[in-house]
């Protein structure tokens, strides 16, 4: 099975489709959010400097994520492919976990970018931050996300496209959950056939 980094921007809901993804799949996912959440709970000396970013809702340092994100891919079973959730997000990175992969005679696969209104993303991340209680889900710190990926993250679906990986799905479109992942379990099976 191909590596898969699944892409879009804060709310697009790669987290539920990665899941869904590894269970359909058996594959391995690192979800970058759910690391550096852990970091952050158990006071780690890299919670507290991952906590100082986030809060301020800018990245963590591209050093930082790859040495968490090598030592995380090596922890997993090899052969099955893994999901990148949350990471790449900027084409420093992207380089990075390219890299990373060719020295361990692996490669980045296929990227899925998820493509979602902003007004549909506002909405979905308030929602959740009432129901999971997730104190980095307010309107100001959203909107300085959403800032983040516009001027860092996004440029990177142009440089996924021109290595050839790029696939895209758009919630306008396919207009359910169960729509999004029909389209996609279809294009990965493609893509490994």
């Amino acid at each position: 099975m191909k590596n898969i980094i699944i892409f879009g921007a804060p709310g697009s809901g790669k987290g539920t489709y990665s899941a869904e993804i590894a269970e359909r799949y058996g594959m391995g996912h690192i979800s970058t959010g759910d690391v550096l959440r852990g970091e952050i709970k158990n006071e780690t000396e890299l919670g507290k400097i991952a906590k100082s970013y986030i809060d301020q809702g800018q990245l963590i340092p591209d050093e930082l994520m790859i040495d968490i994100l090598a030592k995380t891919y090596d922890s997993l079973p090899a052969g099955k492919g893994v999901i990148f959730d949350g990471f790449p997000r900027t084409i420093a990175q992207a380089e990075a976990l390219k890299k990373m992969l060719e020295e361990r005679g692996d490669e980045l696969g296929m990227m899925i970018e998820l493509i979602v209104s902003e007004d549909v993303l506002m909405m979905r991340l308030l929602r959740r931050a009432q129901i999971e209680g997730r104190a980095d889900d307010n309107e100001e710190t959203i909107r300085k996300r959403f800032a983040v990926y516009h001027s860092q993250t996004e440029p990177l679906s142009k440089w996924f496209a021109a290595e050839g990986i790029r696939h895209t799905f758009d919630w306008g479109i396919c207009k359910t959950k169960e729509g999004m992942l029909e389209a996609i379990f279809q294009e990965i099976e493609k893509q490994n056939a």
